[in-house]
């Protein structure tokens, strides 16, 4: 896991969130409460609701990455409000209820088509979630949105939201730094799912709960950096916990991250296919009872309907910070912690 501080803000941000404790910050989504750090957690605390060019840009002295190039025009017979992402290169989620939930259901839809093109998946499910963090920060707008979608919804929206403010009761203070990340693409979300699965067949941990692990934790391998704890990988681990569970692979790796985290889910109870097996394994993973019903959450959307894992596949890195909510794209990259203010004079949101 990565730290608390740092995992709070990316729960709070996207996901993504293990120990957020006073004083301390730390959604996707993309990225929950006390981990402690301990050989018997594996996830230490992320630092978290998942590109643009090589950094060019120098702040501070650390390399930030360069504003993504002009999005060209979105092809012909694309949805509007995805369309509008396509052009502008990344969505902008509307200021009232309605409107907020007119482009919801348009990335919702979109991500549930087996038709929707490549490029326009991403862009639903990069506005689905912006969607969605906008809306855990406005419940009195709860009502009107679930009147404005399709019943068929309610159940993903209302979850995904839930999600969101359970992450955000583990916070206790916006951070006014920025971690030392990098910003990688995840591997293709199908290579993904199959590691997932063969986790699943060998340990018996539901592939969606996999998912929803690698997804707070690190926006499926997205954020590549330590924890202030320690923790290293797509998975989070601290290396004492590894030593006993990743079975001798390597923890950076996926395959082996996901195998790792599957085994160790497992010894806790995971892999007994009840309900409280898998929350005291999640618990175990991160000591917070509300980053078990989160996790639970994302799981829950994604084994209702798989199509919805591609849409968490193609959420970005948010975190939360004083200045609000800050975008790290694929290609992000900061040597040394740096302060908000300083990396956004350079790096405009």
């Amino acid at each position: 896991m990565r730290p608390l501080r740092q995992l709070c803000a990316l729960a709070l941000g996207m996901a993504f969130v293990a120990a957020c404790a006073a004083g301390q910050d730390p959604t996707l989504g993309g990225g929950d409460a006390t981990s402690t750090g301990a050989p018997t957690s594996p996830a230490a605390a992320p630092t978290a609701d998942p590109g643009a060019d090589p950094p060019s840009t120098i702040v501070g002295g650390l390399p930030a990455p360069a504003p993504p190039p002009p999005a060209p025009p979105a092809p012909a017979g694309v949805d509007p409000v995805l369309a509008a992402v396509l052009s502008e290169g990344r969505p902008r989620p509307a200021g009232e209820p309605v409107a907020l939930a007119t482009q919801i259901v348009a990335a919702e839809r979109a991500v549930r088509d087996p038709a929707t093109a490549p490029d326009v998946l991403a862009a639903a499910g990069h506005l689905q979630q912006v969607a969605y963090r906008l809306l855990g920060d406005h419940p009195e707008w709860d009502a009107a949105v679930l009147g404005a979608a399709p019943v068929e919804l309610h159940d993903a929206i209302t979850r995904n939201v839930a999600a969101r403010r359970e992450f955000a009761t583990l916070a206790r203070r916006v951070v006014d730094t920025v971690p030392a990340w990098r910003i990688v693409d995840p591997l293709p979300a199908p290579d993904l799912r199959a590691l997932y699965d063969e986790a699943e067949a060998t340990f018996g941990v539901p592939w969606h709960v996999l998912a929803a692990v690698n997804l707070v934790e690190t926006g499926m391998g997205r954020i590549v950096g330590l924890s202030s704890a320690g923790a290293q990988g797509p998975m989070q681990f601290i290396p004492s916990t590894w030593a006993a569970f990743g079975m001798g692979g390597d923890i950076n790796d996926p395959h082996d991250a996901i195998m790792g985290a599957a085994n160790y889910l497992a010894a806790n109870g995971g892999g007994q296919g009840t309900d409280g097996g898998l929350d005291n394994a999640l618990f175990r993973y991160n000591n917070a009872n509300a980053y078990v019903r989160a996790v639970r959450h994302y799981s829950s959307i994604m084994a209702a309907d798989e199509a919805t894992y591609l849409g968490f596949h193609a959420w970005q890195i948010y975190y939360r910070s004083v200045a609000g909510d800050l975008w790290f794209p694929t290609g992000y990259e900061q040597a040394a912690s740096l302060p908000v203010a300083e990396w956004l004079a350079a790096n405009p949101q």
